[in-house]
């Protein structure tokens, strides 16, 4: 595969990342680890119907135990800490922290080997930080101690989990992209457990409910993993990571477009700032390759 190929599969990943903010909220009252055994347990079935066509990739399930502690752990933790976020905190709010992984990923990797920590990586994160805080009117510690902090707290651990899976799935690009398909079968399982340990079922209510469940389990939690995966591996990286501080603009006026969000001036300056601060640490991947 061309790396120009892998890198427009990596987009598509974006794409539908944006969507998740606004089809989680239309799944209505579903527990949070209710929802995630459902839509993983979409996203798994969504891979193994590869392996019809493909008996043989059922090989990639074999890896060793680090490689599931990242992939299962970087899947469940994130989408666990981000539903959670969702049903305890303004959707447009929680979603625009979430979106701080681009940053902290930035952040993380410059100190992986052969990379250094700048002065624009330190600007745009303060920048992103700006956002944030403008999300509160300017009153972060007050937002934070409110009623919806748990929300905050988890939007913003899904972002942290979500960044450490990114640099750490780079140390491991000869891991076969089906692999993901067993990522999302042990999420799907452990989601499954925790809810039944501590969450009443709650059954979708109406065929939009239903719908959204579907989209979600296809889409932004299901082959937008496989896409990212690809991209990561054999797309160009750092096109793919300046991109990613888009995901937040579209995944918040998608919210305003379908009434899950307010058109406010703050709400679309934080995002700004968000994703200008993002653009700005990841500006080296502007600059022409040797």
């Amino acid at each position: 595969m061309r790396s120009s190929t892998a890198t427009l599969i990596g987009l598509v990943a974006l794409v539908l990342w944006a969507s998740l903010a606004a089809l989680t909220v239309a799944t209505g009252s579903i527990p949070a680890f209710q929802l995630l055994a459902m839509t993983f347990a979409i996203g798994a079935l969504a891979g193994m119907a590869g392996w019809i066509v493909r008996p043989a990739a059922m090989s990639a399930l074999r890896q060793r135990p680090v490689v599931w502690l990242i992939g299962i752990g970087g899947l469940f933790g994130y989408h666990a800490l981000y539903f959670l976020a969702l049903r305890f905190a303004p959707a447009a709010e929680a979603g625009l922290l979430n979106y701080l992984w681009p940053l902290l990923i930035v952040l993380l990797s410059s100190w992986l080997p052969g990379e250094r920590l700048a002065v624009h990586h330190v600007v745009g994160a303060l920048l992103g930080f700006a956002g944030v805080v403008m999300l509160f009117g300017g009153d972060l510690s007050g937002a934070l101690q409110g009623r919806y902090a748990p929300g905050f707290l988890a939007a913003f651990c899904a972002a942290f989990v979500w960044a450490a899976y990114s640099v750490l799935s780079r140390k491991f690009g000869s891991v076969p992209t089906d692999a993901v398909t067993g990522f999302c079968i042990g999420t799907a399982v452990l989601a499954a457990a925790v809810h039944f340990a501590f969450e009443p079922t709650v059954m979708p209510q109406t065929a939009a409910q239903w719908l959204a469940i579907a989209a979600l389990g296809i889409g932004p939690v299901g082959l937008a993993f496989y896409a990212w995966d690809i991209g990561m591996k054999r797309g160009d990286i750092r096109l793919l990571g300046a991109a990613s501080y888009a995901t937040p603009l579209l995944s918040t006026l998608l919210l305003v477009a379908v009434g899950y969000a307010e058109p406010t001036a703050s709400l679309g300056l934080a995002a700004l700032l968000i994703a200008g601060g993002g653009l700005l640490a990841a500006k080296d991947a502007f600059r022409a390759k040797p």
